[in-house]
């Protein structure tokens, strides 16, 4: 196994991209610079599933010490797995998966996890309860959404609808039971919710159904649990996984709509969106941006961004003073700020893809200039009382957004508007939409919203691209005048 590398590295930019390990600062003499930069090390994993290169890459440390003593300490924990190819792959996917600035797992508690067989109950049976409980507590490496939502997968449906089943025995019928189950209960929710009694409609309000994207990443979470039983403990389950097995209705992601004339119309009179993913026309995004610039000093500029641009709604909440470039119009995205139980979790973004520079429009960096002179004036007035963070959009006291608080405040501004309703996340839907109206591609589509492949972004607009093409069909005729109609 290859030693590792330790070198230095710092954060300095030229032109938009960090400089790394090549900045000049970084070197005095022919020796390193002790008041530049921080130390880091690079270790070679074991090859993923696929054959492709992998590397443990860790920085920020004070001294060579320190950097080496972690290097030291993963490559221990590879060494655990001793002979056994599988045990090191697992161990290297667990260091691959960690998130920067993470702890590496204690190695005392990875021999305990890769050596010790899952616990059965008293009588010697595993239950699939019991095994999923185990399970849970071994996950590491994970980021707290993944984990919270392992947690509500099994706490809401595997335990209490067949949490008492013996793993050996466990069958795709089992599990296909719980999938009949969420379906009857998603029928009795929308009965409840047609229902003409106001009690009756009371008892669901707020009550959400199970969509078929979520039952799939509900039964992706039993799927890898007893993947992990075979492979990892031993366990002797049957020549497949029965999670394989069961079959559920697609998981696709509803396609954008546009709110055309006759959307509006239809929605005004029976309350019914045509799709849960809605995107505004033009004159209605000018319309909301009128009103919030209006009615919301603190977070107009913020909604204005992500109108333009389409920055997730974490990536907005996240971004640093030093991401924002106003001289150069660009703006670097490479960390979010997201909640999990409303508890703030800081993070990277959502993938390598998503770390990427966005131009920004002269109109747009006229209103972030206007922003940043409210915000001097906001810490002005508040004095001693100014939360000091490096974050640029901060309410009136200098604090951070919470995510889940710009959110409430759209939608608030939405339903108070008189717009028809779209989530904060079509935003980003918006944002693609304005683009293709005025002609960009779909590579810059895809590359400007940060999504990780070319066909994800053109499988999700091309609807709206149709809608786009018949309404400019629409005022194209209208521009020919014909002596037996009205002038347009």
């Amino acid at each position: 196994m290859a030693q590792g590398s330790i070198t230095k590295q710092c954060s300095c930019r030229q032109g938009g991209k960090r400089l790394g390990a090549k900045c000049p600062k970084l070197r005095r003499g022919t020796g390193w610079n002790p008041h530049h930069g921080s130390w880091a090390y690079q270790l070679e994993l074991p090859t993923g599933a696929t054959g492709s290169r992998r590397q443990l890459r860790r920085a920020g440390f004070d001294t060579r010490d320190e950097a080496a003593s972690e290097r030291d300490h993963a490559r221990g924990l590879l060494d655990l797995a001793g002979a056994d190819e599988a045990l090191r792959q697992h161990i290297a996917d667990i260091l691959h998966h960690l998130k920067p600035g993470a702890p590496l797992p204690d190695k005392d508690l990875i021999a305990q996890q890769i050596h010790t067989p899952a616990a059965t109950t008293a009588d010697g049976v595993l239950t699939l309860g019991d095994y999923l409980d185990t399970w849970f507590r071994n996950r590491t490496g994970l980021s707290p959404a993944t984990l919270r939502s392992y947690h509500d997968h099994i706490r809401q449906y595997w335990k209490p609808q067949i949490g008492h089943v013996a793993l050996h025995t466990l069958t795709a019928g089992h599990i296909q039971t719980v999938f009949t189950a969420i379906e009857a209960r998603n029928a009795e929710i929308m009965a409840l919710r047609a229902s003409t009694d106001p009690a009756q409609r009371a008892t669901v309000k707020g009550v959400r159904t199970v969509s078929p994207a979520s039952m799939h990443r509900i039964l992706a979470t039993l799927r890898k649990a007893l993947n992990d039983a075979r492979r990892q403990y031993r366990h002797p389950l049957a020549d497949h996984n029965p999670a394989e097995a069961v079959d559920l209705r697609s998981g696709t992601p509803p396609k954008p709509r546009l709110w055309t004339a006759s959307a509006v119309n239809r929605w005004r009179h029976t309350g019914r969106r045509p799709s849960p993913v809605m995107v505004w026309t033009p004159a209605q995004v000018g319309e909301f941006l009128d009103y919030v610039e209006a009615n919301d000093p603190e977070l107009s500029a913020l909604f204005d961004l992500a109108v333009h641009r389409g920055p997730r709604r974490g990536e907005l909440a996240g971004l640093h003073d030093y991401d924002v470039d106003l001289t150069t119009s660009e703006i670097t995205m490479t960390e979010q700020r997201t909640s999990v139980g409303y508890q703030v979790i800081e993070k990277d973004v959502k993938s390598a893809a998503g770390d990427r520079v966005v131009p920004l429009a002269q109109e747009t960096v006229d209103l972030l200039r206007a922003y940043l002179a409210r915000r001097a004036a906001w810490k002005l007035a508040a004095g001693d009382k100014w939360h000091r963070s490096d974050t640029f959009f901060v309410r009136r006291d200098g604090r951070p957004w919470h995510p889940e608080l710009i959110t409430t405040r759209f939608d608030r501004h939405v339903a108070r508007s008189g717009l028809p309703p779209v989530r904060f996340h079509d935003l980003r839907h918006t944002a693609a939409t304005l683009m293709l109206a005025a002609g960009a591609s779909i590579k810059e589509i895809q590359e400007t919203l940060g999504h990780a492949s070319y066909k994800l972004t053109a499988d999700t607009y091309t609807s709206v691209l149709q809608e786009l093409k018949r309404t400019t069909a629409e005022a194209t005729t209208k521009l020919i005048p014909r002596r037996n109609r009205k002038a347009a």
